[in-house]
């Protein structure tokens, strides 16, 4: 809650201060966050936290098993100890979003078996289908096993983020590509750094170790046609 008189009355200018059109032109704006603004995401937490928190906060005492909410501005993970309960919420909560002018996205909102024991599970009884995976702040959860036998909840790099970041590797060594190469090194050790830094959690050794050996081929391969070009001149 914001008890703030001065943010209070910077959001509502926020919220009022109008869109100019790409024609240059001012308009006027009753509600709604704009689009790329600074404010943008506080706006939407706030929006978010009567639309959806503080429902399912409430409706989550009257259901049958246990519920587990996570949110991170607009992306939510929630966990139910029951099924019924998960296909009760999933409809209930579509409705409730609708009343708010909000909706989910279709692509990325779906039902999966998850869990320590999902695994165990499914080995009991293949019919009820493998344990899901999902994507969240970056990462892929799964259900993995530990050398000890046991079962548990997993993460690595999430498939999209990593091509992304090589993508952006990539163009800054053409970039780089006339530099001295003790310069692009050190920039290449920042960049690798961070990205370690970013997802260096438990059980994602492997994907980092995939991505340090790309980079590597990348700057092998810039260091090849850096020295070819010199050759040319």
């Amino acid at each position: 809650r914001i008890r703030d008189g001065r943010m209070v009355r910077l959001i509502r200018q926020w919220v009022t201060v109008g869109i100019v059109d790409e024609h240059g032109h001012r308009q006027k704006s009753h509600c709604g966050t704009p689009q790329g603004a600074v404010i943008s995401p506080l706006l939407a937490n706030i929006y978010l936290h009567y639309s959806f928190d503080l429902w399912l906060n409430a409706w989550r005492k009257q259901a049958q098993g246990e519920v587990v909410m996570i949110r991170y501005a607009d992306d939510a993970v929630l966990g139910f100890q029951k099924h019924q309960d998960a296909r009760a919420c999933q409809s209930l909560l579509q409705r409730r979003l609708m009343q708010f002018g909000l909706k989910v996205h279709p692509a990325k909102t779906r039902l999966v078996r998850f869990g320590r024991s999902a695994l165990k599970q499914y080995e009991e009884r293949p019919e009820r289908g493998k344990p899901g995976t999902f994507d969240f702040l970056g990462f892929t959860h799964y259900i993995g096993r530990l050398h000890t036998g046991k079962d548990a909840v997993m993460r690595k790099t999430q498939r999209k983020r990593r091509q992304t970041q090589l993508k952006r590797i990539k163009q800054g060594l053409r970039q780089r590509l006339h530099n001295r190469p003790e310069e692009t090194g050190q920039w290449l050790k920042r960049v690798v750094e961070g990205h370690i830094n970013d997802y260096g959690v438990p059980f994602n050794s492997r994907a980092l170790c995939q991505f340090v050996e790309e980079v590597k081929r990348m700057w092998l391969k810039s260091l090849r046609r850096r020295s070819q070009r010199h050759k040319m001149t």
